[in-house]
């Protein structure tokens, strides 16, 4: 973009870091509408909170009544909508937070281009995979019930396709698994990986594990 420069700061991501104690990444929730995302989302960052773990939560439904409202569910919107997310995101992990989101973001190109705006290890793809008729006898938006009806165009899993991640980092089926233990899941693998300093371990710098 002509005209346009990026402005260095003083205070980097390691500086933040430090300060923090701990290391910053994304922790992408995708899957199906009724699937639990916002759930599993909302325990984690109480259990990192706990744990004195700075996170932000973007939930994908908060966003449009405010930075997104703009957009609508066309293909193009849903891509603009991730997109957007995407960038603040980064701006979260770039200042030493975890940055929690939950999003269907149904299309796979969409949820690649957010990992390839941030380092390798930064982004944690979390799908939640429910199926879809677990899903719809949830429906605790009702959603369902209105695109079964025609009443909502373009609805995931109904009248529009959801992309399946390939190679997720953590799988959760929350038709076997509650989201207390869903939760715990991914802590679990945050301390696996070295993402936070688990009670049982000495305290170390960080070294991700691949």
């Amino acid at each position: 973009m002509s005209n346009v420069t990026w402005h260095d700061t003083f205070l980097q991501k390691e500086d933040y870091r430090r300060s923090h104690g701990h290391y910053s990444a994304v922790l992408w929730f995708t899957g199906l509408s009724g699937s639990g995302k916002s759930s599993i989302a909302n325990a984690v960052s109480k259990l990192l909170h706990e744990k004195g773990i700075h996170a932000s939560l973007l939930d994908g439904d908060n966003l449009r009544h405010g930075l997104n409202n703009d957009l609508g569910f066309s293909a193009e919107d849903r891509t603009e909508n991730i997109r957007r997310t995407g960038e603040v995101a980064k701006l979260f992990v770039d200042h030493g937070l975890f940055c929690i989101t939950a999003f269907i973001s149904p299309y796979q190109e969409d949820r690649q281009r957010v990992r390839a705006l941030l380092p390798q290890n930064e982004f944690i793809e979390v799908f939640v995979d429910a199926p879809l008729d677990v899903c719809e006898q949830r429906d605790p938006k009702g959603l369902y019930k209105k695109a079964r009806a025609g009443q909502i165009p373009s609805f995931t899993g109904i009248s529009a396709p959801y992309e399946a991640p390939e190679k997720a980092e953590i799988v959760i089926n929350t038709a076997l698994k509650s989201i207390e233990d869903s939760a715990k899941q991914i802590i679990a693998y945050l301390e696996d990986k070295g993402y936070i300093h688990s009670e049982k371990k000495a305290e170390r710098s960080w070294e991700i594990q691949t």
